[in-house]
């Protein structure tokens, strides 16, 4: 199975106050490190989508061995970038989708997803119950995401109205984004421990 990772980078971050494409945690750039992580995971291609200051993004980001879309929409929402970055992944049996603000989630969290990879394969993380991302969007269903994504649900009412696994990854990963400034606090303590 050839699962692409799709990383929706676009938006203007206006809670936060920039791009979070842009934040910078550990050294790397948000950007930098979520397409990392796709690219460990095995994804492939790996699309990142740009919006807001994408000019800026290209110029400070790495983003090495992915393929770099831009979003002219950028502003109308997530649903518009999930076009944009389905339309760029070209022929996959499924998508991997990634927000750009959730810097818990891991390679193992991918990998639980994507074992679940086919063309009819629709699934989500959830964390302690509550859903949250990376979500696996099979082939058969890029027509329908594409269609029905607008403003800023992404595919959430796609996935509402059609069956969807959920698969724990509380205890792999952590599914918080980061939406403001001080939701970065448990990000950039120093870490205690072995870990």
């Amino acid at each position: 199975m050839r699962v692409a990772g799709l990383l929706l980078a676009a938006g203007a971050g206006r809670r936060f106050g920039s791009p979070k494409a842009l934040v910078p945690l550990h050294g790397k750039l948000f950007v930098d490190s979520a397409a990392e992580l796709l690219r460990a995971a095995g994804c492939d291609p790996v699309v990142v989508v740009l919006g807001a200051q994408a000019a800026q993004v290209r110029a400070e980001a790495v983003l090495e061995g992915v393929t770099v879309v831009d979003n002219p929409d950028w502003a109308t929402g997530m649903g518009s970038s999930l076009r944009t970055g389905l339309h760029a992944a070209g022929i996959a049996d499924a998508v991997v989708v990634l927000p750009v603000d959730t810097p818990g989630v891991t390679v193992a969290a991918l990998h639980r997803l994507m074992a679940l990879a086919e063309p009819k394969a629709l699934a989500r993380a959830t964390y302690d119950g509550e859903i949250g991302h990376p979500v696996l969007i099979g082939s058969d269903h890029f027509a329908g995401v594409m269609s029905s994504a607008a403003g800023d649900h992404g595919a959430r009412d796609y996935l509402k109205a059609n069956t969807v696994r959920l698969v724990d990854c509380a205890d792999v990963a952590d599914g918080a984004d980061i939406d403001r400034p001080e939701d970065l606090g448990p990000w950039i303590r120093p870490r205690t421990g072995g870990a």
